[in-house]
């Protein structure tokens, strides 16, 4: 009985064979048919080859949601040479809520404002990128994947000592801030604070000491991160009036990093940038230095780096030999059947030219009229 229910289960199982076995002598091999197979698998290999480098690669993803922390600090990192001595700059940092915050985190450093060689070529390599990255918004992506990989952005020391005069001052460090807008100015005078808020003295700088021409090597929002570069970073203003006027209108935005190489809570930035002389005769009010007005966003961007899944890899891989395993053997039946009809209708003369045609017809009416010899008429021997 056992035997039997196994006998009846395969052959139940036989019966449900969708993929049926024909014998090798009922199969007819063609050059048509191996040509179009050679062509099927090179097509299955390449089309294979470039999927698998699609599964290699990675790609940013973009999430919105409502920044909810507002309690926390806001770090700003600033390297700006400014092209004056360090004597007569100062730099403060004073939010809407007119809160003044100390520049104890900022140094001021003698500086020489013309660039070396070096860094000049640096500086130059930087501003190409930053042209390219307003044209080309993706390559942003590939900083983000590419973190760690690329070489410091910050600006190379000078090769070797200079014999020039140290005529400018770099302002370099960080501030914390709180998260509402806010202004970081440079200008005359060193900063001082008082209850009706605060003040530069400039009474003792002599305003042809002005020049407000400056490098901004590099100005972020957050946590540093190398390989990243913002916006202003390499920017460089030349003026030649002692009362020059820049100010850039940025829009910070919280931005939290996860790569497979770093984990990060950083901010990016947009940037407007604008300047004017201040000539208070022709209505051009205000104070001559540089001022960065910030402001932060509602909103938080989430950047996530994805990658595809092994399963949907082998199911695209399973649709792409299937699908072209398909159509080859579809086309190639088709263009045979074609190829059948045109040589079978040739055969049968339907496509003969019309000079053969009534060749072939006038043979046959001559045989067809053709007298028969009778039997009588054979002359005798």
């Amino acid at each position: 009985m056992r035997r039997l229910s196994r006998k009846k289960a395969l052959s139940l199982v036989k019966e449900l064979d969708a993929f049926p076995k024909v014998s090798e002598s009922y199969v007819e091999t063609s050059a048509s048919g191996g040509t179009v197979s050679l062509i099927a698998f090179s097509a299955m290999a390449l089309l294979a080859i470039l999927e698998f480098f699609v599964y290699r690669d990675t790609w940013m993803k973009y999430e919105y949601e409502v920044d909810k922390d507002f309690s926390s600090k806001l770090r700003i990192n600033i390297d700006i040479t400014v092209a004056m001595k360090c004597q007569h700059v100062g730099a403060d940092i004073l939010d809407l809520a007119e809160t003044m915050i100390t520049s104890s985190g900022l140094q001021y450093e003698p500086a020489i404002f013309e660039l070396s060689p070096n860094q000049r070529l640096w500086q130059s390599t930087l501003t190409v990128i930053q042209s390219r990255l307003r044209e080309e918004h993706a390559l942003q992506e590939v900083l983000y994947k590419t973190l760690l990989k690329g070489g410091p952005t910050a600006l190379p020391p000078r090769e070797d000592a200079s014999m020039e005069p140290l005529n400018a001052c770099r302002i370099h460090g960080h501030a914390y801030v709180n998260k509402v807008a806010g202004n970081l100015h440079i200008t005359v005078g060193k900063p001082i604070h008082h209850p009706q808020g605060h003040a530069h003295i400039a009474a003792f700088v002599s305003h042809d000491t002005y020049n407000f021409s400056h490098r901004i090597d590099h100005l972020s929002f957050g946590e540093e991160i190398p390989g990243i570069i913002n916006p202003l970073d390499g920017t460089e203003k030349i003026t030649y009036n002692n009362n020059q006027m820049f100010q850039y209108f940025i829009t910070v935005v919280p931005t939290r990093l996860n790569t497979y190489k770093i984990s990060a809570d950083t901010h990016q930035f947009s940037v407007t940038e604008r300047e004017r002389v201040i000539n208070h005769a022709a209505g051009s009010h205000g104070v001559s230095g540089i001022f960065v007005k910030y402001d932060t966003s509602s909103l938080m961007v989430t950047v996530s780096e994805q990658h595809m899944p092994l399963w949907q890899f082998l199911v695209r891989l399973c649709g792409i030999i299937g699908g072209i395993f398909s159509t080859t053997g579809m086309l190639h039946g088709l263009v045979g059947f074609c190829f059948d009809v045109v040589c079978c209708r040739f055969k049968l003369g339907v496509y003969r030219p019309r000079q053969d045609v009534q060749l072939h017809h006038h043979m046959n009416n001559l045989n067809n009229h053709q007298t028969p010899l009778l039997a009588d008429n054979v002359p005798q021997e």
